[in-house]
């Protein structure tokens, strides 16, 4: 997907702006939006749903002007987790939270210190304790949501790993929600294939490669099949990333 200089048209709904990301398809362009309205069914009406949906995309946009970084990888996490997610639930309403609760994942780092948020230099081990506490943090903002629960849950859960040895709760299989499990593919996925100031981002197979051996430990292997299913729409979403490195 892609947010560059000069933004697609989406030929779903025409909109061509540029805080939007698309995705590519066989003649044309889709928007996120058009994405998600196609993955649930239907268009939402102006209801608690819409108004829920705009203030999600408020708290995205008032995270990436701390960290412009985080915003733009979770507005692609939650594209991409939609993805996988398609596949195996039909309800409209869940797909549409787990994309809320993807979208807001790093949403508690808005409580972290500037001085750690962007520190370049490895954390010191009270530094990774309050760098921890982001998970926390955005499910004590997202749970005050009436109605998205699981939304809120996927926020808490995002930093788990089905063998049980993550934070903050040590959950393990399927215990952890299912969103949060598709989630931690997409988003490894996301870190390893993108640039950072101290390396180049790996090629795709090399991430796939590292997803795979790591299926049952971090990973839930039914994410992990999810995932290598839609190895062909995922790959090219990352193609896009990395040709546009500077406007997504």
């Amino acid at each position: 997907m892609s947010s560059s200089t000069a933004s697609p048209t989406c030929a779903h709904c025409g909109t061509s702006d540029k805080e939007r990301l698309y995705l590519r398809e066989e003649h044309c362009h889709c928007c996120e939006g058009c994405l998600l309205d196609r993955c649930i069914g239907h268009k939402p009406t102006l209801d608690l749903a819409g108004l829920y949906s705009g203030f999600v995309e408020a708290l995205v946009r008032t995270l990436d002007l701390r960290e412009l970084e985080t915003g733009l990888h979770s507005r692609r996490s939650a594209c991409h987790t939609l993805v996988l997610a398609r596949r195996i639930i039909s309800d409209a309403e869940e797909l549409r939270q787990i994309y809320w609760g993807a979208l807001l994942h790093d949403i508690g780092k808005i409580g972290i210190p500037e001085h750690i948020l962007l520190k370049t230099d490895a954390l010191t081990a009270e530094e990774w304790l309050t760098m921890r506490s982001h998970v926390e943090l955005g499910y004590s903002i997202v749970s005050q949501l009436p109605g998205l629960e699981v939304a809120a849950e996927l926020v808490r859960s995002h930093e788990e790993r089905f063998d049980g040895t993550g934070y903050p709760r040590g959950l393990g299989g399927e215990a952890i929600p299912i969103g949060a499990r598709l989630f931690a593919v997409i988003d490894t996925l996301d870190a390893m294939t993108s640039d950072r100031s101290y390396r180049q981002g790996l090629s795709f197979d090399r991430a796939k490669e590292e997803i795979r051996r790591m299926a049952g430990s971090q990973f839930d292997p039914l994410a992990v099949n999810l995932f290598l299913a839609e190895e062909k729409v995922l790959r090219d979403m990352v193609a896009i990333k990395c040709s546009h490195p500077e406007g997504i």
